[in-house]
């Protein structure tokens, strides 16, 4: 059965033997040869055009050193041109949240050894609490527990909250709408891109084990796969993602259905099934980070023809949605609540 409580990332012993890894020579230098190339590449490129910038693609691909990792998500994000002083502060301040239990909650459950996180007024808490005085129209979700938890582990509180809030605008914050459109949306270019890809599993997941789309999507793209890699791979997922977008999340999704490939088609139930895709034995992955994202940029996907598809198919939801509530809009409207600061 599919375990109800998310498993950490960040727990040595889901994922590894305990055996300390011994860099050699060479590889600490082609290390520290990454983080001349970074600190010399972010002064040069204006943090609103790094996306664009094939030097900074090309060095994503080669490799993020942890040392530097936090400042390439600041930059990737653009979280500095959104930061307003003062802000994170008094948004601290408003009244908590209903959620604010369920954050406690989840905080525990997804990082039960990083006890820094569990307090109710610690880092985790307060930087929920903020983002969702902030944007009032937020669903709260567990999956927002894990993605801010997992940012918090990298960054100071502050920082984290802005590199936050600018992932939910660019790529997330349509996952936690009450308005499920583009979840509905993605699950079912996912599950197209699934057909594509390895039409025999595809029917095992829809119609043997009637899976619904959108529980795949939500357990993927609305956690960015915290609890579902491990801490390496997950580090170089949200590398790349940070840079490609959206689009990457179907990568990873149809490189972990090709992972799973053998024990999916043996699967005997629903629960099983979800299991693996949730919770991939690591004997199932590639030996390293990189090889797994290779494998998922490898996929075959049209990266354009996904951005195209969910512009058609949002509208064409949308319309049904129109026409089911006789003509009214049916649009939620974005909702930001910002206090005032002297």
């Amino acid at each position: 059965m599919h375990s109800s409580a998310p498993r950490s990332p960040l727990f040595p012993d889901a994922f590894s033997s305990g055996t300390p890894t011994v860099e050699s020579p060479v590889s600490i230098d082609a290390h520290r040869q990454r983080e001349v190339k970074w600190m010399a590449l972010l002064p040069m490129v204006p943090p609103s055009q790094a996306r664009r910038n094939k030097k900074v693609k090309r060095l994503l691909l080669d490799g993020v050193p942890s040392s530097v990792r936090y400042l390439v998500w600041c930059h990737l994000s653009d979280s500095k041109a959104r930061a307003i002083p003062g802000v994170y502060a008094q948004l601290g301040k408003r009244q908590r949240v209903p959620a604010f239990s369920d954050i406690e909650k989840d905080a525990k459950a997804y990082f039960p050894d990083q006890i820094q996180l569990h307090p109710f007024d610690g880092p985790l808490v307060s930087l929920l609490q903020a983002y969702l005085n902030m944007v009032p129209d937020i669903q709260y979700s567990s999956g927002l527990t894990s993605i801010a938890g997992h940012l918090l582990l990298l960054s100071p509180e502050e920082d984290a909250f802005w590199i936050f809030a600018s992932m939910m605008d660019a790529h997330l914050r349509p996952y936690f709408s009450a308005n499920t459109i583009q979840l509905e949306v993605d699950a079912a270019l996912l599950s197209k891109a699934i057909e594509a890809n390895d039409p025999s599993v595809c029917k095992k997941l829809y119609v043997t084990f009637s899976i619904p789309p959108g529980a795949i999507a939500k357990a993927w793209f609305s956690t960015l796969f915290v609890g579902t890699l491990p801490v390496e791979y997950l580090h170089r997922i949200w590398d790349v993602f940070l840079y490609e977008g959206v689009t990457l999340l179907f990568r990873v999704g149809l490189a972990l259905v090709q992972c799973m490939r053998h024990l999916l088609l043996q699967a005997t139930s629903e629960e099983a099934a979800m299991e693996y895709l949730v919770h991939p034995p690591l004997a199932c992955l590639p030996s390293t980070a990189d090889a797994f994202l290779n494998q998922a940029l490898m996929m075959k996907l049209k990266d354009d023809d996904v951005r195209k598809q969910r512009i058609k198919m949002e509208a064409q939801v949308k319309r049904q949605t129109q026409s089911r509530t006789n003509g009214s809009s049916g649009r939620q409207t974005a909702s930001i609540s910002l206090p005032k600061t002297s």
